[in-house]
């Protein structure tokens, strides 16, 4: 008799951990690295308590991808129990192509996206398990023939923004991104192959958009927050920099050394290569080093990890409009005055933008199946609340000390 293992989550709590090839899946070290991936990268230095990782996340996605297959099932939708494993095992691993302080440094130290780096990992495990996640694959790449469960998975009302909108406002304590997850799963409904919301759900699934747009604003790009991951992204590159020029010398943590000084996608060899190596980089590797570059020889690398490490963060200025080029060339002479020539300007000042929207209807439409049975896109039955207005938001960053 197979007993499931239960995981007592402080968003859910317990969590039913199903026996057999889903709990295989999350023993296995790959999975396990995500324990070490923070879900938040530096927001913990503005929100204390954001210290929850990739682990977390992939754990609770699964269980609300179970939730919603319960209620799909309840309602006379066809899912056969090795669909109900595929999609679960599909969320389960959407997440775990992520490399370091997750979204942060993304492309900074491999040049794969995640979503990329979780499917070579997929495939890697498909062999190991002798061909049992092929379903969970095809699902996760959208070519299954019934594509609501990979909208379940990916798409503008899936179960993993559902998870990260809760376990986020959780540990950060902003409140403004609670939402109601059990009445939007409850309120789905396949219609004609793709996932669908009952009409009385759109209260709920407007109220999960706003929250969203709060949580993009107060949290994944509140100005502290995107300051300390840029000031993140300028050490890296600058490590890079140095590690790349041979007559250089830099110390660094692990196999981080060896990617950063890789050239291209050709230089890191054939894929179960590259996943050997990166499944063993996490979070650890880069706070390492950054201790480490804190007494670098190179000036600028260790003005700025000395910076991160002891929260000594930059100054930002944000504009609903562009920056100008003459506030730029101030803060560069003010630098220069201030530092002298051997400092580096682009990774003391830098500059860029960040967009957001509450709604998007260039992407695949939340559609709603209204009491007629009638399935209309979501921009269509919203009465104010959705409209697709993108605000783009323009940062300088620069020391405190100039000021």
């Amino acid at each position: 008799m197979r007993y499931n293992k239960l995981l007592n989550d402080p968003i859910y709590g317990l969590i039913d951990m199903p026996s057999g090839l889903i709990f295989k899946l999350i023993e296995h070290r790959y999975f396990q690295r995500l324990r070490r991936i923070k879900q938040l990268g530096l927001t913990d230095y503005v929100y204390p308590g954001a210290l929850h990782t990739r682990f977390h996340h992939a754990i609770g996605a699964m269980h609300l991808m179970k939730m919603a297959v319960t209620v799909l099932r309840q309602k006379g939708i066809d899912i056969s129990d090795a669909e109900k494993e595929g999609v679960m095992i599909g969320i389960l691993l959407h997440d775990i192509g992520h490399g370091p302080f997750s979204h942060a440094l993304e492309h900074k130290i491999l040049p794969f996206h995640h979503e990329d780096l979780s499917l070579m990992i997929m495939d890697r495990l498909n062999e190991e398990f002798e061909g049992k996640l092929s379903l969970a694959i095809q699902i996760f790449k959208g070519e299954y023939s019934k594509p609501f469960l990979h909208e379940l998975i990916s798409s503008q009302l899936d179960m993993d923004r559902m998870d990260y909108l809760k376990r986020d406002s959780f540990f950060t304590g902003v409140h403004e991104g609670v939402i109601g997850h059990e009445r939007i799963i409850s309120m789905l409904n396949v219609s004609d192959n793709h996932l669908v919301v009952e009409e009385k759900g759109i209260y709920s699934i407007e109220k999960f958009l706003v929250a969203r747009r709060m949580m993009y604003w107060q949290v994944y790009l509140h100005k502290t927050v995107l300051t300390a991951e840029q000031m993140l992204i300028r050490t890296v590159l600058r490590a890079k920099e140095v590690l790349q020029d041979d007559t250089n010398s830099l110390e660094c943590s692990g196999i981080l050394g060896r990617f950063l000084k890789s050239k291209g996608k050709n230089a890191f060899g054939d894929s179960n290569s590259v996943i050997e190596d990166f499944t063993q980089l996490d979070d650890y590797d880069v706070i390492c080093s950054l201790k480490i570059w804190q007494k670098s020889d190179d000036i600028t690398l260790s003005y700025l990890a000395e910076s991160i490490m002891a929260r000594r963060l930059f100054a930002i200025e944000m504009s609903n409009d562009e920056i100008e080029d003459e506030r730029k060339r101030e803060i560069g002479t003010k630098l220069r005055t201030k530092f002298g020539e051997d400092f580096n300007d682009k990774y003391l000042i830098f500059s860029g933008s960040e967009r957001n929207t509450t709604y998007s209807t260039s992407k695949k439409e939340i559609k709603m199946m209204l009491k007629s049975g009638e399935i209309k896109p979501l921009s269509e039955i919203s009465d104010d609340v959705i409209r697709e207005l993108i605000i783009t938001k323009h940062y300088l960053c620069y020391p405190k000390v100039l000021q």
